[in-house]
């Protein structure tokens, strides 16, 4: 499953992303917002993150005006993943490289053709494993506070 989230700015987007995942037969839970008023992304990441990060959800989308503030509150989440990504070639990486969890889009930023590209060619890219999972050792070892580069 799928965790959705937007806030007002990104309403329109995960409205169209959700009827791609329909056509995709993937199943999700939206965590709001689903009115047009202004709204803060806070209170939508957050608990899609939190969805993620306890493993009711697999993965994550998210959506605001950027994508950055809707993924700095997801960030926040121990084990959360998320990237902004406005290009193909950014949400592919983001994948095989940083296997992010996450993806957050910028409604006024990327338009609904492109971010179907970037969220399909998100979720169905494979993390790479290998030489990248030491880099995503030392991001858990510093969220637990266990690592020190100083």
């Amino acid at each position: 499953m799928i965790a959705l989230a937007s806030d007002h700015a990104g309403l329109e987007l995960k409205k169209n992303i959700m009827g791609m995942l329909d056509e995709m037969n993937l199943r999700y839970k939206d965590f709001g917002t689903t009115e047009a008023e202004r709204t803060d992304y806070t209170r939508y990441g957050y608990p899609a993150a939190l969805a993620v990060a306890s493993g009711e959800c697999e993965k994550g989308i998210l959506v605001c005006g950027t994508g950055i503030g809707i993924s700095l509150a997801a960030n926040k989440v121990r084990g959360i993943r998320c990237a902004v990504c406005s290009d193909c070639y950014s949400a592919v990486l983001s994948r095989q490289h940083n296997n992010t969890n996450m993806l957050a889009l910028g409604a006024r930023v990327v338009g609904s053709g492109l971010a179907n590209m970037i969220v399909k060619l998100w979720l169905e890219t494979a993390y790479d494993g290998g030489r990248h999972q030491i880099r995503l050792d030392h991001i858990s070892q510093i969220e637990l506070g266990e690592i020190d580069f100083l």
